[in-house]
């Protein structure tokens, strides 16, 4: 089994870190103005969801502020010398904490990660198939894309409700009719807001209650959704 790490995330820097590997951006010259945006759009689709938003997110959106608008300043033509990169600390935080970071996954070792795992009608994974942990972050991430899909499409409205236990079934019944499913099928045929929010909020409830897990083959890969064994048992 892959974990995914719903408690609450381990803190602004993890989302950070993530920021920066989906764009490919180089960790000693970040571009501060796109990091600072697509952070801060982070924060309002966390709220969207009633995900609790630690004072440390909210500090650090004020540091990536701080930091925009000090390189926006001009430098004084009086100035010969630049003066130090207002983003340096920032590098450096980043840099130490994903040392330790590295070093915390290492000692955890895999035999931690995916011992007592048994399957029953579900596939069978090799050992180097167990790499990647699944984190709030990359769900996020294709909750994103869903959502901007589902704005596409010309709105109307009505008085709609989606109930999340609706989507619970919806999800489930899809399992029942493939041994696995990738998360943007949980969001087709969804074209509203609030109907793709109801069907990610689901699929946390199913990984809370131990229905389900997910993993991935590779760093931002295709999230695949399985039943697990306890599920299928109880069916």
């Amino acid at each position: 089994m892959v974990d995914i790490h719903l408690e609450i995330f381990e803190g602004p820097l993890d989302l950070l870190l993530h920021l920066i590997k989906k764009n490919d951006l180089n960790i000693y010259d970040i571009p501060i103005s796109q990091i600072t945006q697509e952070y801060l759009e982070y924060l309002e689709l966390m709220k969207d969801l009633n995900l609790e938003v630690a004072g440390d997110f909210l500090v650090m959106a004020s540091t990536l502020l701080q930091i925009k608008a000090k390189m926006l300043l001009p430098t004084p033509p009086s100035e010969e010398e630049e003066g130090p990169d207002p983003r340096q600390e920032l590098v450096e935080r980043l840099l130490e904490y994903q040392k330790y970071k590295q070093a915390a996954h290492f000692l955890q070792g895999r035999y931690e990660q995916f011992k007592d795992i048994h399957y029953r009608e579900t596939p069978r994974f090799k050992d180097e198939e167990k790499v990647l942990a699944v984190n709030l972050f990359e769900l996020l991430e294709a909750l994103k894309e869903a959502l901007e899909n589902a704005q596409r499409v010309p709105q109307e409205i009505a008085g709609e409700e989606f109930p999340i236990e609706e989507k619970v079934q919806k999800i489930l019944f899809l399992l029942d009719k493939a041994p696995l499913i990738t998360l943007r099928e949980i969001f087709r045929g969804e074209y509203k807001r609030l109907g793709v929010i109801a069907c990610f909020l689901a699929l946390l409830e199913l990984v809370k209650t131990g229905k389900i897990f997910c993993r991935q083959k590779e760093l931002f890969g295709e999230v695949q959704i399985f039943k697990k064994e306890t599920a299928l048992a109880s069916a």
